[in-house]
C-alpha cells in the first residue's frame, strides 16, 4: 500500500505535509478532500479522523495519523529534516508548536477570511490582525539573524511555517515589511523545488 495524503489543495496545513513527502521523495498519493464542500465531515472521512480535519494520512501499514506537525515528524522521523542534535531538535520542536499556537491562527486565519469569505482587510478582527503582525516579526527577528529557523540548515519547521507564511499577502500582510522573511521564503520554496 502506498502512503495516501488526504488534503485540501487550499490549505497550508496539507501543503506542509505534501512538501514534506515530496522533498524526502516518498511515493504518496494524494486525495483531494474539499473542506469548503464539507468533505471532511464525512463518515468515510471521519473513520480516519474523528476530529474532522485535513490533512490526514493512511500510512503503508493501513493506519491513519492526523495534524499536520505530527505526520511531518513521522515521515522525517531519521531524515535530514528532523536536528540530531538534541537542543537543535528542541528548538525545531519550539518552532513547531509555536507555529500552530502563535502563527497559523492568526496568519491563516485572516487570510482564509478574505480569500476564501470575501471579507475585506477593514473587516478583520483587529487582535488578529496584531496577532498576526507579531507573528511575522517574530520569524524577522529571527531570520534576521539565522538563514533558517533552526540555524544553517533546512529542518520541519521552515517547512511547516513557510506554508502560510509565503501567502500571508492574501490575508492582507505586507511582506515587504519582512525582508529576511522574503529571503527566507525564496530560500525554502528553492530547496523544496516550489
Amino acid at each position: 500500500m502506498t502512503l495516501r495524503i488526504l488534503g485540501d489543495s487550499l490549505s497550508g496545513n496539507c501543503l506542509k505535509v505534501k512538501w514534506t513527502a515530496q522533498h524526502l521523495r516518498l511515493p504518496f498519493d494524494w486525495i483531494e478532500v474539499d473542506v469548503l464542500k464539507s468533505e471532511s465531515r464525512t463518515p468515510e472521512f471521519l473513520a480516519l479522523n474523528p476530529a474532522g480535519q485535513v490533512p490526514a494520512v493512511i500510512l503503508d501499514d493501513g493506519r491513519s495519523l492526523a495534524q499536520s506537525n505530527a505526520i511531518m515528524l513521522h515521515l522525517a522521523e531519521g531524515s535530514a529534516l528532523v536536528p540530531t542534535d538534541a537542543y537543535e531538535r528542541a528548538k525545531m520542536y519550539e518552532w513547531l508548536f509555536w507555529e500552530q499556537y502563535s502563527h497559523e491562527p492568526y496568519v491563516a486565519v485572516a487570510r482564509f477570511q478574505m480569500a476564501y469569505l470575501g471579507r475585506s482587510a477593514a473587516e478583520l478582527d483587529v487582535k488578529l490582525v496584531e496577532r498576526g503582525a507579531a507573528a511575522l516579526a517574530r520569524l524577522e527577528s529571527q531570520l534576521a539573524t539565522t538563514p533558517y529557523l533552526v540555524g544553517a540548515r533546512l529542518t520541519l519547521a521552515d517547512i511547516a511555517l513557510v506554508a502560510y507564511t509565503r501567502v500571508a499577502h492574501e490575508g492582507g500582510f505586507d511582506l515587504s515589511a519582512y525582508p529576511a522573511v522574503q529571503a527566507w521564503i525564496g530560500r525554502v520554496e528553492t530547496a523544496l523545488g516550489l
